[in-house]
């Protein structure tokens, strides 16, 4: 018997993922030196010495795709065309795409992204902060995850306001199920949520002093914040109203 032709794999991408995507592709934001912003830890890793620009990626320009393989435009361009002229830019890395939206445009986007039939992303899985000193007028950034599950698809949307003026509206009103991930990201990061029905700390205790998860906030040598710390009763406990 003949042997088997050899069956032919398909060319796998060996390059590592945190490969930094060509010049002229990305937006410098900032510059990182050393692990986590430390010096003078006597770190003999080398981490101390680390310089490493810090990026993100630049905007994407039509068609977005992805293609349909008929000529047609891809369900990217189909999403853009939905909330145009509300995107103020779009970038699109690793397959997945971002809509920049401005904060006085943010309410009337989600809206659309919900009602309007070619769109229907009906689920809001969340908002997460970002902290970039270094990008000045935009240093904090909210950033949303939705779900279309008509057409199983997936988008984020971003917005960026300065750490001076920390404020966007609320989406609650859109999507209620987002009213303890803004109630968080307030927390965490220190965004303002104008118009959430109860803004105050859900992880922190109501009197904690600065936002833990931005990149100004100490990392150690502090005191124990929660010493001698004190529950009062049920009856004494402020109301989520």
């Amino acid at each position: 018997m003949e042997p088997k032709p050899a069956v032919q794999q398909p060319a796998v991408d060996q390059s590592p993922e945190n490969v930094p995507a060509p010049t002229g592709e990305v937006r410098p934001v900032g510059e990182r030196r050393g692990m986590f912003g430390v010096s003078g830890t006597g770190d003999t890793s080398g981490y101390g010495g680390l310089v490493a620009p810090v990026v993100l990626p630049g905007a994407a320009q039509r068609p977005y795709g992805p293609s349909t393989g008929s000529g047609g435009a891809g369900w990217f361009d189909v999403v853009a065309d939905g909330l145009d002229p509300l995107i103020e830019s779009v970038v699109i890395h690793r397959g997945e795409i971002t809509f920049h939206i401005a904060r006085e445009n943010l309410v009337a986007a989600v809206k659309l992204l919900r009602d309007e039939p070619s769109l229907r992303f009906e689920l809001c899985a969340g908002v997460n902060g970002v902290h970039y000193p270094e990008d000045a007028g935009r240093e904090l950034h909210a950033v949303y995850s939705f779900l279309s599950m008509t057409y199983n698809r997936r988008i984020r949307v971003e917005v960026s306001v300065p750490d001076a003026d920390p404020h966007l509206p609320s989406i609650c009103s859109v999507y209620p199920a987002v009213d303890w991930h803004e109630r968080e990201t307030y927390d965490m990061f220190g965004l303002i949520f104008d118009g959430h029905p109860a803004l105050t700390r859900i992880l922190m205790p109501d009197d904690w002093p600065g936002h833990p998860q931005r990149k100004d906030y100490p990392l150690g040598g502090i005191p124990v914040e929660y010493k001698g710390g004190t529950i009062p009763p049920p009856d004494q406990r402020r109301s989520y109203t």
